[in-house]
């Protein structure tokens, strides 16, 4: 992460919380409290989260959750500052903070009297009590805009209850704050326009030009934009071990003036091009491009980068050829292939690497890249999942750091165990989809099939598709395991996708892959499940004298697999979702309605419900909190989006089934 990019965001978020708490009339600790939370109900770490600041000797909370299935016991507390770039939270100051929201655990009880009943901190008393009965586990956050110098300190318990403790600093906010951001186009200015030559074109949607770029210069693009300049490529750079790439740094460090004459070059494409022209209007050099991609030849650009930078040489007098056609982004993904398979003839390329440049990859290899997955070994230490849109990009990314430290900390951020391949997310999604048959047939038939399913369906590859492609993925790994235990031996990854597509069959695609992704695992009930299911599933694939590849690549073999009399475990039935799970939900389209239904209520209306609630004690504090905001914000002219706008409108009905009146009764009386 950028340093510059932390302090900007750090600047903005002390000057946006100011702003909210002067418009809202808040505490500013408060109202940085509630703006974390909400990005966290967003993101689905808290759920039902409401404030309720109290402060006594030895103890300090500024809110509490407890969601509705009673899966945890929330409390919050806070620590921020006017100058976060002034001071790092420390480990002593961490721990003091994680002490005094603790305490609040064993006092509750004692401040419960001493407060009125219908205030928050009484219901978060009453609250706390009763979730302590029965709660499985208790949660401790530490919210703070500062960057800290330690993590989160060890489980602990409170009367037998686990306790487990969440930091989010300034650094952990920013990742999520920008988890699943797109990246923009390269833009580059050349300080001496670079000479060429255009070539006549009739074709409407694109052109080409003919160059010599400075191999230096080449070299210093890629070390600015690293993997980025070759998104559109269908392979990556493969260090120095083949012999391609060894030949290339043997020309560059021994025959470097030669270079233009051995090497192929590179063939790029922009979206558009500033060029110098002559008296006549025609091109003759380029001053500036944008959305400069590397389709071939990247692993040239790399051994330029490579020799720069490690070998440490100048590659003064080192020149390369450049075909660069500029395409209209509309056809860069009918058009960008074929160049791509056409100047392609390093080394085999399969029906895989064709479609590498394809728009859905490279879209899904931008969002999920940016993703950080929770931590839930208590280390507080969140990882990455890396898609590795084209062969050896997992390498190349690693190669990048220098020493062994950085390697080794790359590894720990983004565990091999996380790496997947476009072919494995085909895999994995058409398991879920109940497509075992497809599976069965390999991966490049498979990757085929799931290409044209792409081509029809046209989906959004937003944060919400990547998190549940990759909780199939989770759930996938989960029914291997336990093939493995049942001694699929060979047939395993068959017996797998047919007992995933059993699973998702039986449960109507209700299994929760928000709470995989969240959990970034599989509960006991579903393992439970597939531990039951497996076996059945391999007396039928695995049966009789048939050749079994060839059998379970037949949708016959599906048939009587979708057939077996097995029906869902008690423990599993109970936390399947409302609604079937499909990898793109129309969740964008609820929240859309949501927004838009809020907005149509008036704030004074949203006001009346709050005090209504408050009034009556009708409604959790939770809710009258959220109707509170509400009403805050459409009489300030500020939006309520996303989930927030979908639980106001659930709160709203919710009123409207106790009994609350949306016009007042004096009003009623008036207009009668």
């Amino acid at each position: 992460m950028a340093e510059h990019d932390v302090h900007e965001y750090s600047r903005a978020l002390v000057t946006d919380i100011q702003a909210l708490a002067d418009a809202e009339g808040g505490s500013i600790p408060n109202t940085f409290t509630q703006h974390v939370l909400e990005i966290l109900e967003e993101a689905g770490v808290v759920t039902d989260a409401a404030l309720a600041y109290h402060s006594s000797r030895g103890l300090e909370i500024y809110g509490y959750g407890m969601p509705e299935d009673g899966s945890s016991l929330d409390l919050y507390t806070t620590d921020f500052n006017l100058t976060p770039s002034s001071s790092k939270l420390t480990k002593a100051e961490s721990d003091r903070l994680f002490r005094r929201l603790f305490a609040f655990l064993g006092k509750h009880g004692s401040i419960r009297p001493n407060q009125e009943d219908n205030t928050d901190v009484h219901d978060m008393c009453v609250g706390v009590e009763k979730a302590l009965s029965s709660v499985p586990k208790i949660r401790l956050f530490l919210l703070s805009n500062r960057v800290s110098t330690t993590s989160a300190p060890e489980p602990s318990e409170f009367e037998g209850i686990p306790v487990t403790y969440e930091l989010w600093d300034l650094a952990r906010l920013h990742r999520h704050e920008t988890s699943g951001s797109i990246g923009e186009p390269i833009k580059v200015a050349f300080e001496r326009p670079l000479p060429c030559l255009a070539a006549h074109s009739d074709e409407p949607n694109y052109s080409v030009v003919l160059a010599v770029i400075p191999g230096r210069q080449l070299a210093e693009l890629y070390k600015e934009h690293r993997t980025r300049l070759l998104e559109l490529n269908v392979r990556s750079f493969l260090q120095t071990r083949g012999t391609v790439n060894k030949g290339i740094r043997d020309t560059l460090l021994k025959a470097p003036g030669q270079f233009l004459a051995y090497n192929n070059g590179v063939t790029a494409t922009a979206s558009d091009v500033d060029f110098e022209t002559d008296e006549a209007g025609r091109p003759i050099a380029i001053r500036s491009m944008t959305g400069l991609q590397i389709v071939n030849g990247g692993q040239t650009t790399a051994s330029l980068h490579h020799v720069l930078t490690r070998d440490k040489r100048d590659l003064d007098g080192v020149h390369v050829q450049m075909k660069l056609t500029i395409v209209d982004p509309a056809h860069l993904s009918e058009i960008v292939p074929r160049i791509s398979q056409y100047s392609n003839t390093q080394n085999k390329v399969t029906l895989v690497d064709f479609s590498s440049n394809h728009e859905f990859h490279v879209a899904f290899e931008r969002v999920s890249r940016s993703l950080w997955a929770p931590a839930t070994d208590g280390s507080g230490q969140e990882t990455r999942w890396f898609y590795e849109r084209a062969r050896g990009q997992y390498t190349d990314k690693s190669a990048e750091y220098e020493t062994r430290a950085a390697q080794r900390k790359f590894k720990l951020i983004t565990p091999t165990r996380q790496r997947f391949s476009k072919s494995d997310l085909a895999t994995f999604v058409h398991s879920w989809e109940q497509l075992p048959h497809w599976v069965s047939r390999g991966a490049q038939k498979n990757f085929a099939h799931f290409m044209e399913r792409i081509e029809k369906s046209d989906p959004v590859v937003d944060v919400q598709y990547c998190k549940r492609a990759i909780a199939t993925s989770l759930l996938f790994q989960a029914a291997d395991r336990i093939a493995r235990t049942h001694s699929a031996g060979s047939h395993k990854r068959l017996i797998t996708t047919y007992t995933v597509a059993r699973l998702s069959l039986e449960a109507k695609k209700r299994i929760d892959l928000d709470r995989i992704w969240n959990e970034q695992g599989t509960t006991d009930a579903l393992d439970g499940a597939l531990d039951e299911l497996c076996p059945l599933v391999m007396e039928t694939v695995i049966s009789g004298d048939r050749h079994v590849s060839e059998w379970a690549k037949k949708p016959d073999c599906w048939d009587e697999v979708s057939r077996i009399p097995w029906a869902l475990p008690a423990a599993l039935a109970t936390e399947l979702t409302a609604d079937p799970f499909e990898i793109a939900s129309p969740e964008s389209t609820e929240s859309d309605e949501a927004e838009a239904a809020v907005e149509d209520i008036p704030s004074e209306e949203w006001q009346a419900l709050a005090d209504w609630a408050r009034e009556g004690r009708v409604l959790r504090s939770v809710d009258r909190q959220l109707a509170d905001r509400v009403a805050q914000r459409l009489s300030q002219g500020r939006r309520v989006v996303g989930a927030q706008a979908r639980q106001a409108i659930e709160v709203y009905e919710d009123a409207l089934r106790q009994g609350f009146h949306p016009v007042p009764a004096d009003l009623d009386h008036e207009t009668a």
